[in-house]
């Protein structure tokens, strides 16, 4: 349980999973067609950038589907890394856009309907494992609730901040935003989780910088 997991017990800090020299080599042997290479890059990213991306969408499959569209995307863009020391916010930065893209058409047109007719459950996950907990799938569901009515500014922010523990350089490099904005983003964002997830989770969980 992606969502309840990052937010309870806390993500390792930044994107801080290969030294630079790692980045570095890999990126430079990736771009010359080593396959093995590009793999090694996948396996130490794939499951930050799939966590990134559903709870951004509170939907698995879809997750799962655009993550895999990010890395596809990435490989073609292996030429563009201006700093292989920041191929994790590179990376994130296309998840991202891959994200803003589907809920522009895909997602848009599902959201449009759920609101003009009966509650529409297509960008809910359906798939849960039998022994999960009853609690456990409720406290996902509300987090991901909470996270969906959020602004998407608000959404990315809080996601990479408290989920992902990175900073808030880390972050404008990602988004593209000041830092200024990210801080009144993220006050904001709190603010509204704190007030839905409280009697989940109690104040704790959200609190601090």
């Amino acid at each position: 349980m992606l969502a309840e997991a990052s937010l309870v017990t806390g993500a390792k800090p930044g994107l801080r999973l290969l030294e630079a020299d790692d980045a570095r080599s890999l990126v430079a042997r990736a771009r010359s067609g080593d396959a093995d290479a590009f793999h090694a890059i996948f396996d130490r990213f794939a499951k930050p950038v799939l966590g990134f991306i559903y709870n951004l969408l509170g939907n698995r499959a879809a997750a799962e589907e655009l993550m895999q569209e990010t890395f596809v995307r990435a490989y073609r863009r292996l030429p563009s890394v201006r700093d292989e020391a920041l191929l994790g916010t590179w990376l994130f930065g296309i998840a991202r856009n891959v994200v803003r893209e589907a809920i522009k058409t895909k997602y848009r047109e599902a959201r449009r309907v759920a609101l003009e007719g009966p509650v529409s459950h297509e960008l809910e996950d359906g798939r849960r494992r039998p022994d999960q907990a009853v609690i456990s799938a409720e406290v996902e569901a509300k987090v991901q609730q909470a996270l969906s009515e959020l602004s998407h500014d608000q959404r990315v922010v809080f996601v990479l901040k408290l989920f992902h523990r990175m900073s808030y350089e880390e972050i404008a490099e990602i988004t593209g935003s000041s830092i200024g904005k990210l801080k009144t983003d993220l006050h904001r964002g709190r603010l509204e989780m704190k007030r839905r997830l409280r009697t989940y989770l109690g104040d704790g969980i959200l609190g601090g910088e």
